[in-house]
């Protein structure tokens, strides 16, 4: 479940006049959300730090932090592995085979992979340098079905609110709200007295922004 906090700003405009109270976004969903280089970690806390892509028969985990930029993947796979993308791994660009070729060239733990079906986890031989239970042992306590967290996007609507939805806790002034594969709409003009949430009053002040 992904977090999004709102801060309280206040301020004066160009003309003095009061700027919204609720800036949208800090830097946590600027920076984390969307470029989605979320952090994540399950209940447990047995994997944080990366991000996992699946597809119906591997999920390939991420590590940021361990990657030393060798290359291999994107030189090897762009259509699957390219850092220009958001997100930079999509599964659906070759073949399962092909995908666990080029992620076993890692010289790092940064990109691994294992079996969906976790039979096959139990039978992996050690040729397949970059499967967890070689790169990452401490993963395979993982091989029961974690959730998989939807995308949360977020859009700032012309002359209107900001709209994000998907599933994620928004907390704001001490209070928290659950959204689970839904959206909201954020008051951008400063008048809603739904704070923060829209309820409609920029069309009546003809907000433009």
């Amino acid at each position: 479940m992904r977090t999004i906090y709102f801060i309280e700003h206040k301020g004066t405009g160009l003309a003095g006049e009061p700027e919204p109270v609720y800036k949208a976004l800090i830097i946590y969903v600027l920076y984390r959300l969307i470029t989605k280089r979320i952090i994540m970690s399950d209940d447990n806390k047995k994997f944080s730090g990366g991000r996992r892509y699946r597809n119906d028969d591997i999920t390939v985990y991420w590590k940021p932090s361990a990657c030393v930029h060798a290359s291999y993947c994107y030189r090897e796979l762009i259509e699957v592995f390219d850092p220009s993308s958001r997100p930079w791994v999509d599964m659906s660009g070759s073949t399962t085979e092909r995908i666990i070729e080029v992620v076993n060239m890692c010289p790092t733990e940064a990109l691994t992979w294992k079996w969906n079906d976790d039979e096959k986890n139990k039978t992996v031989t050690s040729d397949q340098v970059n499967h967890i239970k070689f790169r990452r042992p401490e993963l395979i306590d993982q091989l029961i079905r974690e959730p998989e967290e939807s995308p949360v996007s977020v859009k700032v609507m012309t002359d209107g609110p900001i709209v994000i939805k998907g599933t994620f806790t928004l907390t704001y002034s001490g209070h928290t709200k659950e959204v689970k594969d839904s959206l909201i709409s954020i008051c951008r003009c400063g008048v809603s007295d739904h704070q923060p949430f829209c309820d409609g009053q920029h069309r009546k002040i003809g907000f433009n922004g």
